[in-house]
């Protein structure tokens, strides 16, 4: 009998190291979250008065930019850590520690531009984490785990952005220590993993019991994975970013609380589900299937959300729509990791990936601009709902990994 890996014979990860994992990752989402949503724009309130929008503009897409090319190089960086034999961690810890002075500075910058050199600071020491972060599961939590694990990466934007609600709302605290907050919290997230062991899952030859295929995957694989990325996450852009903008143009909007409950309750729906999902991903090893179902299922909520006539029928869409995107982003990071051509380069690539994360900035808003009016979206939601569908169909010429 011919001899090929067989991912579910490697030894499996205990659930303690992998909700270590999950904290961490939560910490790395917490690292930039709380800052870019509601305590930047307070921040360049105090410091640039009437310029406050362009300055915010413009740190923004200098950290994204930034962003994008700190975390290919750091990724790089934690390969090399590697080949050395001194793991990843490291750079998680030195990442976590650059975030304190980072946010020093912004906390108490005199003018906008020392702001905006905050944010660019904020950017480098939150990818100099996050990179190697995830270039660790791809080391240490075995394929058949990666579907649970990557289901539980949807914990982090929800507990961060009821950790940037907590610091808003609490009248004790003003903006600077809002912002010392942010650090000292990734780093009591990140801490726990920090302090386990590294352990890498190797590539042992076992029996093969099935017919998945022994060659390994190549650069064209990560390409089709990368593009279909791309194309959910650029309709999922510009949905966060004109949400508001949506419902205030049904007949019956129901005011801006209303939309952040929304928004809330939409989180904490596809959280269970994701996980619910990554885990029959790894059960089934029918990932190709479940992210193309997930992206269907948010194609339809938006289709939904460009027939609504009114708020509930708009809701009950955006909901739908959450769910399926939440599943599919999630999922797609582990199952991307399954793809990666070369374990030396892991890091690396992953960073790669990352650009589908950061590029959708600044197509989205193109999209958006040619299509839609503050009084009519449902064209461009249909050109959404397109979009996702394709990025879903796109997954399918993937090869089928286990």
């Amino acid at each position: 009998m011919a001899l090929v890996y067989d991912p579910f014979a490697a030894p499996r990860r205990p659930g303690w190291f992998i909700a270590f994992y999950a904290l961490a990752s939560t910490g790395g989402v917490i690292a930039y979250m709380p800052l870019l949503s509601l305590l930047l724009p307070q921040r360049m309130g105090e410091v640039a008065a009437g310029g406050r929008l362009g300055y915010f503009t413009l740190a923004a897409v200098l950290g994204a930019l930034v962003a994008s090319v700190a975390n290919i190089l750091f990724g790089w960086a934690s390969d090399r850590s590697v080949e050395r034999g001194r793991g990843r961690r490291q750079w998680v810890m030195l990442g976590a520690v650059a975030l304190v002075p980072a946010y020093a500075t912004t906390a108490f910058a005199t003018t906008p531009m020392l702001v905006v050199v905050s944010v660019v600071l904020v950017q480098l020491a939150g990818n100099m984490l996050l990179a190697p972060l995830l270039a660790i599961m791809a080391d240490e939590i075995p394929d058949a785990q990666k579907g649970v694990a990557s289901g539980l990466l949807a914990l982090g934007p929800p507990l961060a952005a009821g950790f940037a609600a907590l610091l808003v709302n609490l009248p004790m605290l003003g903006t600077a220590a809002r912002l010392i907050a942010i650090p000292v919290m990734v780093a009591m997230c990140v801490a726990p993993l920090l302090a386990t062991r590294s352990i890498a899952i190797g590539d042992p030859p076992a029996p093969a019991t099935s017919s998945l295929p022994a060659a390994p995957p190549g650069r064209r694989d990560l390409a089709i994975a990368w593009a279909a990325r791309l194309l959910v996450q650029s309709a999922g852009v510009v949905v966060s970013l004109y949400v508001l903008f949506y419902f205030q143009s049904l007949r019956d909007h129901q005011g801006t609380a209303a939309v952040g409950s929304l928004l809330a309750l939409a989180s904490v729906v596809a959280l269970p589900v994701a996980v619910g999902f990554g885990r029959l991903s790894d059960r089934s090893r029918r990932r190709r299937t479940i992210l193309c179902a997930a992206a269907a299922l948010g194609a339809a909520g938006l289709l939904a959300m460009a027939s609504a006539s009114g708020w509930r029928q708009g809701a009950a869409g955006y909901i739908v729509y959450i769910v399926g995107s939440a599943v599919f982003l999630a999922l797609h990071s582990g199952f991307a990791m399954l793809l990666l051509p070369d374990r030396r380069h892991r890091g690396r690539d992953l960073g790669i990936i990352n650009l589908t994360n950061t590029l959708p900035a600044l197509i989205g808003p193109i999209i958006a601009w040619s299509l839609a009016t503050t009084q009519d979206f449902s064209h461009v939601l249909v050109t959404l709902s397109l979009l996702t569908l394709a990025g879903g169909l796109t997954i399918l010429a993937a090869p089928r990994r286990p």
